[in-house]
């Protein structure tokens, strides 16, 4: 069978099983040679006594010590020859025994390498080093089934995402063709800016997600309270908007991390809690500081009002394209997301060492807690 593509040609050699039967022939056959080389030199310094009868009248017909050598030697070399066909059958069999566990984990790995990733291994016997090869295999095919189905849901949620804005821009296109008299151009042309910018938003993040995922950003020590009051800033008009009442505590909360990637975190936790929130009347609590029971980190929360959540719903918020609301998109525009907020910041998070959580609020909304290291301080 030819080697895989991009594989390295290697010579045809002994199978493992094979070279480990040979290994334990020849010990076996080493060993007993030993042994019969030890038995012989012993016999050949013996003082060679004439054996002799008490009696004068019997003869005796003891051998002599070169006749028990000579006999040593033949009886020798037939048990050495025994020893070597029982080493070659019994260690072809014992052999085959022990590198079947390795027999198994081939299949898999071919398996793995067709796309059949929900095949497992699971051996079984005491634990040992093919056990625990065995349970590391299947650790890595669990992994890459998970990352495999999550980027296949991935393409699949961000090719809907941005076909959708082209849809619409081709179909109010064609309505204007079909009908050029009958448009209102003003409301047409705000309506082609607003479907393009969603598109241009929901390729930004999708970029960014990218970059997070391929490169590790340029940490140097930071602020995270200074990233949460850049953030802050730039959406109170939009709280206004809303009518939400936002409240901020901003203690110091030294980090080492990466500056834009903290603002633009923090920008998405207040757009998710602002967007998803009560109609009117709502309220977003911001806060920044030392890890209240770690000493060795720092934290920043968000906590909104709005619709009950429940925790099943809570786990699912940070996948690619999911809202609260689920993978439908809000109809006010002014309250619409690309489902990618939440998914950011857990990849800052990650990029950056941190904990993200989120729980449901008691009474609705969402609270969310970003934890960091705490930047070291100086001795």
């Amino acid at each position: 069978m030819n080697p895989p593509a991009g594989t390295r040609a290697r010579p045809r050699r002994l199978t493992a099983r094979m070279r480990l039967t040979l290994s334990y022939t020849i010990f076996t056959v080493a060993a007993g040679a030993l042994a019969l080389a030890v038995i012989y030199v012993a016999m050949k310094y013996i003082p060679n006594y004439p054996l002799t009868s008490s009696n004068p009248r019997y003869r005796s017909d003891a051998p002599s010590r070169q006749e028990i050598l000579e006999s040593l030697l033949a009886a020798g070399g037939y048990a050495l020859a025994l020893m070597t066909a029982v080493g070659l059958v019994g260690g072809w069999f014992i052999a085959g025994r022990v590198l079947r566990p390795l027999q198994d984990l081939t299949g898999a790995a071919r398996r793995a390498a067709a796309g059949a990733l929900g095949h497992r291994v699971a051996l079984s016997g005491p634990r040992d080093e093919f056990t625990e090869l065995a349970d590391a295999f299947d650790e890595m095919l669990e992994r890459l089934q998970h990352s495999f189905e999550a980027q296949q849901r991935f393409a699949a949620n961000a090719s809907h995402e941005l076909r959708t804005p082209l849809a619409v821009t081709r179909t109010m296109l064609q309505v204007a063709a079909a009908d050029p008299g009958g448009q209102d151009w003003g409301r047409l042309v705000a309506r082609l800016q607003d479907t393009n910018q969603r598109g241009i938003e929901v390729s930004e993040a999708l970029l960014q997600l990218a970059d997070l995922d391929q490169s590790p950003p340029e940490l140097a020590p930071t602020d995270l309270a200074a990233a949460a009051r850049e953030a802050l800033a730039t959406v109170r008009d939009e709280a206004a908007a809303h009518a939400t009442t936002v409240t901020a505590s901003l203690d110091p909360a030294p980090t080492t991390g990466n500056a834009v990637l903290l603002r633009q975190a923090a920008l998405n936790l207040l757009h998710n809690a602002l967007r998803h929130n009560h109609p009117t009347g709502g309220t977003v609590t911001l806060t920044t500081g030392p890890h209240p029971r770690h000493p060795d980190r720092v934290r920043l929360t968000v906590t909104n009002t709005g619709a009950p959540l429940t925790p099943e719903t809570v786990a699912t918020l940070t996948e690619p394209f999911l809202r609260g609301r689920g993978r439908t998109a809000a109809t006010d525009p002014a309250r619409r997301g690309h489902g990618l907020g939440l998914t950011i910041v857990s990849a800052v998070t990650t990029a950056h060492h941190g904990l993200l959580t989120l729980t449901p609020g008691p009474g609705g909304g969402l609270h969310v807690t970003l934890d960091l290291p705490a930047l070291p301080r100086p001795r």
